[in-house]
């Protein structure tokens, strides 16, 4: 006689939420899908292409250098190389050779997320690093005027939802980079994943907030932007969540240094790179960001003339460093900044792999 008992899981008392790495992936696809329509509307099947072709690579390289490596291709199934190759894809020119757009895909996984060990560990945003490794490789290619606009291939080139030309603009205008055609729809999708709580509005709001108030302070005539660019870089890239600021002050003092610092790159020169450089150059000082701005210790006092110190001495550092990256985008000379950060990717790599076969030896 068999006797069947059912048995009962029980947990810790922990906080506990039916949600996974694929989903919150999931949802940004989500909101990311009508930008992508968007492309298609403007250029047909080739913005479409380019987007494939960055999301298949990223995955690629992310599946061969995890076998390679790591000996597992479970990190491919947390959807983070699709969102990486969508939004590499979002910030080039329709028309970019696909063999420049998959080196670029393949860049961004492996020096954007694999050498630093993975989801979660990456100091910078996997996209913006394959999108510089790609303007750095091929500068021919990046900076060439026949890859933006080809008009043979424009399917539609204008829409008329309104009699006013501003708002038919914003819904959607064929200009620019590929994910830029529809301020409307970007802004869509960040609410979208505002209420899918994917996001905060901190670094968005500031960022933008900050961006606006600089330009019309310190802006001169012949100065332009992308509106569709500021608004994919401060809802989709510099929300990131493993190269931004994870507290609250943190986040709202992130989002507006990155503000500052696109406004300091246009002003200086930077036409096409400065969300870029912006974003790149926060991401570097998002730990700083959030030793500086740490919740006060539950029972203690925090100490605000040392905070007022650091949050300045941070500041300075930021302002120094983003100057510094004008001088050299001036000289032509960052190509030298992204191969230091290849020797030290690899090299961290390396260190990190050889303390981990030391650890596994001595365990065993």
């Amino acid at each position: 006689m068999h006797l069947k008992v059912r048995t009962r899981s029980s947990f810790p008392p922990f906080v506990r939420k039916k949600d996974s790495t694929p989903r919150v992936m999931a949802d940004v696809v989500v909101a990311l899908i009508p930008c992508v329509f968007m492309s298609w509307l403007a250029y047909g099947f080739t913005p479409v292409m380019v987007v494939l072709v960055a999301l298949g690579s990223a995955l690629a390289a992310e599946f061969l250098f995890s076998l390679a490596y790591f000996g597992r291709t479970d990190p491919v199934s947390d959807g983070s190389a699709v969102i990486t190759g969508i939004l590499l894809a979002f910030t080039i020119a329709p028309f970019t050779p696909l063999y420049v757009v998959a080196f670029g895909g393949a860049m961004a996984v492996i020096f954007g997320k694999l050498l630093w060990g993975g989801l979660g560990r990456n100091m910078f945003n996997p996209a913006l690093v394959g999108r510089e490794f790609m303007t750095i490789c091929f500068p021919a290619v990046m900076a060439s005027r026949s890859i933006w606009y080809n008009a043979g291939e424009g399917n539609i080139s204008s829409v008329n939802i309104s009699g006013m030309p501003f708002i038919n603009d914003l819904f959607y205008k064929p200009a620019g980079a590929i994910g830029e055609y529809s301020v409307f729809f970007l802004v869509l999708g960040g609410l979208y994943l505002l209420f899918r709580r994917r996001i905060s509005w901190h670094i968005p709001f500031a960022l933008c907030t900050a961006f606006t108030a600089c330009f019309l302070l310190f802006s001169t005539p012949g100065i332009r932007f992308s509106l569709g660019g500021v608004l994919l870089g401060a809802i989709y890239m510099a929300t990131d969540m493993p190269t931004s600021s994870s507290t609250r002050y943190g986040k709202l003092y992130y989002g507006a240094m990155i503000g500052v610092a696109a406004v300091i790159c246009l002003l200086n020169g930077v036409r096409y790179e400065y969300m870029s450089y912006a974003i790149l150059l926060l991401n570097a000082f998002a730990r700083p960001v959030n030793w500086v701005f740490r919740p006060r210790v539950w029972g203690t006092d925090t100490d605000m003339p040392q905070r007022l110190l650091q949050g300045t001495a941070l500041t300075a550092a930021i302002f120094a460093v983003c100057f510094a990256v004008i001088y050299l985008h001036r000289l032509g000379a960052v190509m030298y900044l992204v191969f230091a950060y290849i020797a030290f990717c690899v090299l961290r790599f390396i260190v990190e792999r050889q303390r981990a076969r030391r650890a596994a030896a001595a365990a065993a």
